[in-house]
Order: C-alpha cells, then sequence, then structure tokens
C-alpha cells in the first residue's frame, strides 16, 4: 500500500518511509525493520525520520518491546481509496523498475 498522494511531494527516502509504514500501518515497525524494507543507511533512515516526526506525518510509541513506528492516521488511504490510480505515470513506471 502507498501512502496519500499528497504525501508524496517529498524526498524519495521520506515518501520510502511512509510507504513502508502504510503497508504495516496496524503493527508499526521499528527502526532496523524500516531499515530493511526501504534499503537505505540508518543516517539516512534516521533524517527521514526526524523530518517526517517534526511535521506528524509519523507517531512513535514506546512499549515493554522497544519502540515502535506508525504512520500518521491521515498518510494513510482509506480501504476503499486507490492511491496507485492516482500516482504519476512516472511514478508507476519508478515503481515498476523498482527505483
Amino acid at each position: 500500500m502507498r501512502a496519500r498522494r499528497e504525501f508524496r511531494n517529498r524526498r524519495d527516502i521520506e515518501v520510502a518511509v511512509l510507504d513502508a509504514l502504510v503497508d504495516r500501518h496496524e503493527d508499526g515497525m521499528t527502526v532496523f525493520e524500516l531499515r530493511a524494507a526501504v534499503d537505505s543507511d540508518i543516517d539516512t533512515i534516521e533524517d527521514a525520520l526526524s523530518s517526517l516526526k517534526s511535521e506528524s506525518l509519523i507517531v512513535v510509541e514506546e512499549d515493554h518491546q522497544g519502540v515502535r513506528i506508525y504512520p500518521d492516521d491521515r498518510v494513510v488511504p482509506d480501504p476503499g481509496e486507490s492511491v496507485e490510480a492516482d500516482a504519476s505515470l512516472f511514478d508507476r513506471v519508478r515503481d515498476r523498475l523498482g527505483l
């Protein structure tokens, strides 16, 4: 699943982090799970998380198992909403090629 269109006009790493979090929006993710999902170095991910946190696009929660990161509810598309159809041709080609 992809983040809503209005949140996709950001740096590629931030969009990748949001998309990964939206995929697991109910369970959240750890920083290490994000690292594996977005295939970027930890410093770049931390910068992206910092930026997303400052704009209130992610929620960070700590529990007895550790820290989990969730996308803000407004970033997650509604169940019937098709974000893929709203994607530009460039976005679809880039995703298809895995870039």
